[in-house]
């Protein structure tokens, strides 16, 4: 298995704000081009679904999802978005696929759906490349720091922030530094007050969006800017264009 933790694998498309095109920093669309399977048959993973209407949106992202892969080199044989409306097929839906995407959103929800379904399980046999962005990416770890992000969530005593992943890799990864370092959440400095005080005996890696992750052959090497999050503390790790081994 392949695998690609990416904090926002897109960017607008320019001249085009509604399309998206792949961010090319760090070398990605190349490491991309190096492994992509063809003919393409792909899976889209979301969340599960409350109503059509939620329904209704997973289909639109799911093209969106595809359109952006498509537009920067990338064609599909096949590609299915999977939810809650199909996730009995799930099985077999893996079994026939050779490149799944770990789509963004909220990192409890996507969670639950990917325990009910069992994914950890499914994807024990598969062997192909698996692309995570955002939510997904955190979801892939042994350990899944699910750091507040809704109104409400930094107060909520019931709210789980450590949750058990997809076992997929022992990186911790918190996406999207570039816009939570500035950001409050329920009246919290969101780094300073949340997610410092949450690491405490803990390690996590706070990567820019157009930094990844790349785990291949059980080696996990961070490209681009990273900071690292540990015992309360926060420094700068890598930087835009770096390779470091994990």
């Amino acid at each position: 298995m392949i695998l690609f933790l990416t904090g926002n694998t897109f960017r607008d498309r320019t001249g085009c704000e509604d399309k998206a095109e792949m961010i090319p920093d760090n070398h990605l669309i190349d490491e991309m081009q190096k492994v992509f399977p063809v003919p393409c048959r792909a899976l889209y993973f979301c969340d599960d679904y409350d109503d059509e209407e939620d329904g209704a949106w997973f289909d639109e992202l799911s093209e969106d999802i595809r359109d952006g892969f498509e537009y920067s080199g990338f064609q599909f044989e096949s590609f299915i978005c999977v939810d809650g409306r199909n996730a009995s097929q799930a099985e077999e839906l893996i079994r026939q696929a050779n490149f799944i995407i770990l789509g963004g959103g909220h990192t409890p929800s996507q969670n639950r759906f990917f325990k009910g379904i069992g994914l950890a399980d499914l994807l024990k046999a598969y062997d192909g490349v698996i692309w995570a962005i955002s939510a997904g990416s955190m979801n892939c770890a042994e350990t899944v720091y699910a750091a507040p992000e809704e109104d409400g969530e930094a107060v909520d005593p019931a709210y789980k922030r450590f949750l058990t992943g997809l076992g997929l890799t022992k990186t911790t990864i918190l996406p999207h530094y570039n816009y939570w370092k500035d950001k409050t959440l329920d009246g919290f400095d969101y780094i300073n007050e949340i997610v410092l005080p949450d690491s405490m005996g803990k390690t996590f890696y706070y990567i820019s969006d157009g930094s990844y992750i790349l785990v291949k052959d059980c080696i996990e090497e961070l490209r681009g800017e990273a900071y690292i999050v540990h015992d309360g503390k926060i420094k700068h790790f890598s930087a835009y264009g770096d390779s470091v081994l994990l």
